[in-house]
């Protein structure tokens, strides 16, 4: 591991959280804080992810909101039903049309919440835990220079034995040995691609979004070059259960990943993509392989700020 990052890891990472939520809202003073849930046909879990969080608004969160990505299922009307505010994509910035992709629900989310801390949980989770917000908000509220947090967990694969670890496939193959290639200075991040992380609203609206699944290598990347080592954390939620994505869908979303890792590294210019925005996988149909191509998005939304200036 980069000496950077061993130092990084050591001084940012709580394996075993201990503080408690009256801590928290101690440490909490005026700020507000907003969790949002990014949602596209998740009537299956969304509520049981609302019911996990929804304890904790009036104290420690202010407003709890799922932002749907233009679900065709029940997912809003679950959600509302189990207490949370449901924001479709299209009533904020309702002058851009939207652009598919998860990193845009959660852009758009800065338009949609007031906090001054967002808290951002995936709402396809099974068992979520209860102490995933604590623990994501405690080095925000609790450590002065910290602006990004990552959970960290462990992923077993739907139908593994719950001791398993074998999720997390793009994480293990792309995100962590390009950032030790590229950025080894977060080569002791753990998850890069958590979908469960906080941030502070001034660091948010200070960076841009990837529209698709690169948004959260994005966010890394950029909140370390402004905020540097110390401003990031990342704190054991312990296991994660949720959707996995077939194989078949796991190129794709690497592509994403890679090509939002390669702009902010400066090894492509933003927006451009290596091989003319599309990726070639093969399929066997009747005992032969034949090529199935698929366009790659790599857009980039601006920084919030930049569009709420007055």
């Amino acid at each position: 591991m980069h000496p950077d990052a061993r130092a990084w890891f050591a001084e940012r990472t709580w394996q075993s959280p201990e503080w408690t939520d009256a801590d928290l809202v101690a440490a909490k003073g005026s700020r507000t804080v907003s969790v949002v849930l990014p949602a596209l046909d998740e009537q299956a879990t969304v509520a049981g992810v609302v019911t996990s969080i929804r304890p904790l608004v009036g104290t420690l969160v202010d407003e709890l909101v799922v932002l749907d990505s233009g679900s065709t299922d029940r997912t809003a009307e679950v959600a509302a039903a189990a207490g949370a505010r449901v924001v479709h994509r299209t009533d904020v910035l309702s002058e851009l049309a939207p652009l598919p992709g998860k990193g845009e629900v959660l852009w758009r989310s800065l338009a949609a919440t007031a906090g001054d801390l967002l808290v951002f949980v995936d709402s396809d989770l099974v068992d979520p835990s209860p102490d995933f917000v604590p623990a994501l908000l405690g080095p925000l509220l609790l450590e002065p220079d910290v602006a990004l947090v990552k959970g960290f967990y462990r992923r077993p694969l739907t139908g593994e034995d719950p001791a398993g670890s074998g999720g997390g496939r793009v994480t293990e193959l792309m995100a962590r040995p390009l950032l030790s290639a590229l950025r080894p200075e977060l080569s002791g991040v753990i998850q890069p691609l958590s979908g469960e992380f906080a941030g502070t609203r001034a660091l948010l609206e200070a960076v841009p979004f990837a529209s698709g699944y690169g948004v959260e290598i994005g966010l890394l990347l950029d909140a370390h070059a402004i905020a540097g080592l110390a401003g990031i954390a990342q704190v054991n939620l312990g296991v994660r259960r949720h959707r996995n994505q077939p194989l078949a869908a796991l190129g794709l979303m690497a592509r994403q990943v890679l090509d939002t890792a390669l702009a902010r590294c400066g090894v492509l210019p933003p927006g451009a993509a290596p091989s003319g925005g599309e990726l070639t996988r093969f399929v066997e149909v009747a005992g032969e392989w034949l090529p199935d191509t698929a366009g790659v998005r790599v857009t980039d939304r601006p920084p919030m700020r930049e569009l709420l200036v007055p």
